[in-house]
């Protein structure tokens, strides 16, 4: 019997896993997939944002200031790549320009700090690519650019270290209530919490209706992005949005923790969750709405398409509440989700506590990570580094100056990749210019090596995606 399941390793999920490692109670992290982080967590613009978009009274509202500097600290004190950037929401019309005014002052009542509008013509004097047809922006300084993945990655770890209890491919097929527990049906076996938390982004709907009847309805959103190479120069230095619509924040321009950009995402509503597919059509509107904001982008200059599916649903909200005694939804969860999860776990946490769970501090929680990057590692002191650590003297990955060392160090952490992009997740691989086409061999010889499996077994990402297929016997291949 578990004290808390929480079904869904997104960001989400992640974050509560971490809250709750604190506490001396038994957690159980749930997710479908082979990974952490394998949803809308690893496929979205990676913003960390200030809070002036969501209506004040909205969950959206209440926790996106409160999350976004609770990111800012979480990723010092767990070595998560970020940067304060700033943002701009930028207006050409005069309809455009009051909404600016707008959301000034949803921002201001949010909580937001240093807000200002200014002119088209100040604006470009700080952001010299925007177009001569902007007439004014909103200038938010707290916003800024994350590594979503490793964010969740680094809650998950951590969680893991303190004994949550974390169980890829492990899908929920059913939940059943009984007087003071739930029962977990699993592809994987049977499951018993005192509570249960749903966490299931694009599938909370599905998870929910297992329990009550239907409260809310996910409607999936894909939005798809051009990832540019960082060779094309610094077209801003901070994230470009357009004046947000009904389907959300439309298309931006927005800087990478790696010096890349990422232009998009469009919004298109979609029947299946996992359909993450890429459309010519999409990206030429992509292409040409970004054009508007920052003219001289070239989009020539493309290394990856990609698209991620939001959990949209039919409230325009977060959906919190306890559908049914111990059973707390943290659904419908959409940007700005991943800048508020660290908000959204400390309210489920307190909301867990105020239906019953008893909740006492470990003495000994063991938090804090560190990463080592070879390549932020001073010139002067790589020598010695790699004279007491010869792996990192070997680069793999040539793009990104990804060593064996960093590709070994990531096998061996709280959570191992599985996969070939499990490794680029943690470890940076396959992030440049040839997206693992020179990289994806020799990491999975790493994996193979280091975690003892057959070459034909490892996958490229998600379940099902063996990189090599063949009946011949390692051993043989060796001698053919």
């Amino acid at each position: 019997m578990h004290d808390v399941a929480i079904i869904g390793a997104g960001v989400t999920g992640c974050a509560l896993a971490y809250t709750l490692s604190s506490y001396e109670i038994s957690v159980l992290l749930l997710e479908k997939e082979n990974d952490v982080a394998m949803g809308a967590t690893r496929a979205n613009t990676a913003i960390i944002h200030a809070g002036f978009d969501p209506e004040p009274h909205s969950f959206m509202g209440k926790l996106n200031v409160e999350g976004n500097r609770a990111c800012y600290a979480l990723c010092e004190a767990l070595d998560v790549e970020h940067r304060r950037t700033g943002s701009w929401v930028v207006a050409f019309d005069k309809e455009q320009r009051d909404a600016l005014d707008v959301l000034h002052q949803q921002g201001i009542e949010n909580g937001c700090k240093g807000l200002e509008i200014v002119s088209g013509d100040e604006a470009r004097k700080r952001e010299p690519n925007l177009s001569s047809e902007i007439i004014g922006a909103l200038w938010a300084p707290e916003a800024g650019v994350i590594n979503p993945w490793e964010f969740a990655l680094a809650m998950a770890e951590v969680a893991v270290r303190n004994g949550v209890r974390f169980m890829p491919n492990t899908e929920v097929t059913g939940i059943t209530g009984a007087s003071d527990h739930y029962d977990i049906e699993t592809t994987e076996g049977h499951y018993r919490a005192r509570y249960v938390v749903n966490a299931a982004g694009v599938e909370s709907d599905s998870i929910h209706n297992m329990v009550a009847g239907p409260a809310f309805h996910i409607v999936p959103t894909r939005g798809e992005y051009y990832l540019l190479d960082r060779s094309i120069g610094t077209l801003v230095k901070s994230i470009v949005f357009q004046s947000p619509t009904s389907a959300g924040k439309g298309i931006t321009v927005s800087p990478t923790i790696h010096d890349n950009f990422l232009i998009g995402p469009n919004s298109e509503k979609i029947d299946d969750p996992q359909d993450t597919s890429v459309t010519r059509l999409a990206l030429d509107e992509i292409r040409e709405a970004a054009r508007h904001l920052v003219p001289s982008l070239d989009t020539r200059a493309s290394i990856r398409n990609f698209a991620g599916v939001r959990a949209n649903s039919d409230i325009n909200d977060f959906y919190i509440a306890f559908t049914a005694p111990g059973f707390l939804d943290l659904a419908a969860i959409k940007s700005p989700g991943l800048t508020s999860a660290p908000a959204i776990a400390r309210l489920a946490k307190d909301m867990l506590k105020a239906e019953g769970l008893s909740l006492s501090q470990k003495a000994h929680w063991k938090g804090g990570r560190q990463v080592i990057r070879f390549k932020e590692i001073p010139e002067e002191e790589r020598k010695a580094f790699v004279k007491n650590n010869p792996l990192y003297g070997r680069v793999i990955c040539r793009c990104e100056t990804i060593t064996e060392g960093e590709i070994v160090a990531a096998l061996k952490r709280e959570i191992p990749p599985v996969s070939i992009d499990g490794v680029k997740r943690r470890a940076g691989t396959g992030m440049g210019r040839c997206q693992g086409g020179f990289c994806g061999p020799r990491v999975l010889e790493i994996i193979a090596r280091e975690q003892k499996r057959d070459p034909l077994t490892i996958e490229e990402d998600a379940r099902g995606s063996q990189v090599l297929t063949g009946t011949t016997k390692r051993e043989d291949c060796a001698h053919a």
